[in-house]
């Protein structure tokens, strides 16, 4: 059995509280606080609102120092509970196992449609019958595993061409615009709002070595359209966002950036809202050309001028 080499320290309580603890507990522990809580989707845009009660927790080594750590940390902790009650800390050892490759072995290859091979970043083998996209799946922005992922995929494999332009919104981990890339597109524009995704776009095309044709950059309809980008157009499009936003990019000119009798590919719609995105579509000079489901997730496909 592993020496255990960690001590944790973990409290449960309140949320009003949660931000004191981990302020005082991460003036003792090693590599940060973790706070965790319950959450609840209150509507389709909602990216999660905590409820319940929280628990913060971190790890004190387990050195000549820990008795120490420790008897200062219960002090602060009972100083601060003289503001506002709180509850006990409990403490248990945690091993000094490889923490990373515990995580790893929750992600395995997922096979997408007849081509597509989505593997974890750190998987070396690629089997040649299979065009392999390798994602980091700590990045948290799209690894496959989704079905409205998934849903998008299958669409590419099915209607993108080889040569064609590719224009990604909402580009998350940049695991569809790569995708094209390696499906055989020429040229892929990945656009995002968040700092986050792009980078984590930028080092999984680093990965996959497509960099030198893909485009990315912040932004969404309307600085394509500005003509910020080097394509304001493209035979295949691809949004995969929740359904209000893809309503709101309708309004912003999303039809428009779909070259003539080019396809727009939108996923991370639930059944329930298909019919809504639909007749947006519709209004805007799309004609459905084809609509598929995993579960309660649907993708359309749509084609501009038939």
């Amino acid at each position: 059995m592993d020496e255990a080499r960690w001590l944790e320290v973990s409290i449960t309580l309140n949320s009003e509280l949660a931000e004191a603890v981990a302020e005082v507990m991460a003036r003792f522990v090693a590599n940060g606080v973790v706070v965790e809580s319950g959450v609840v989707y209150n509507d389709a845009e909602d990216e999660g609102t905590p409820v319940g009660p929280v628990r913060v927790y971190g790890y004190l080594p387990v050195d000549a120092r820990l008795e120490e750590k420790r008897q200062r940390l219960t002090e602060a902790l009972w100083h601060l509970s003289q503001i506002q009650e709180l509850p006990s800390p409990t403490y248990r050892t945690i091993a000094d196992e490889d923490w990373m490759t515990a995580w790893k072995q929750h992600y395995h290859p997922i096979l997408i449609g007849e081509r597509l091979l989505i593997l974890p970043a750190w998987i070396q083998q690629t089997p040649p019958e299979r065009i392999a996209v390798k994602i980091d799946p700590s990045m948290a922005f799209g690894t496959g595993t989704h079905p409205t992922t998934q849903l998008c995929l299958q669409m590419l494999e099915k209607y993108l061409s080889p040569g064609e332009d590719v224009i990604d919104i909402g580009c998350g981990s940049g695991i569809l615009s790569i995708a094209a890339l390696k499906l055989g597109a020429r040229h892929a524009l990945a656009v995002d709002i968040d700092e986050l995704a792009i980078r984590s776009t930028l080092e999984n095309a680093a990965t996959n070595e497509v960099m030198e044709r893909l485009e990315c950059g912040s932004g969404s309809v309307a600085e394509i359209i500005q003509e910020r980008f080097s394509i304001a157009s493209a035979p295949v499009v691809l949004v995969n966002i929740l359904a209000p936003v893809i309503l709101r990019l309708f309004e912003a000119g999303l039809a428009h950036l779909v070259a003539a009798g080019g396809r727009l590919v939108l996923s991370g719609i639930l059944d329930e809202q298909a019919s809504d995105v639909g007749r947006a579509a519709e209004q805007y000079g799309m004609v459905l050309i084809e609509k598929q489901n995993i579960e309660d997730w649907v993708v359309l496909v749509y084609s501009r001028n038939g």
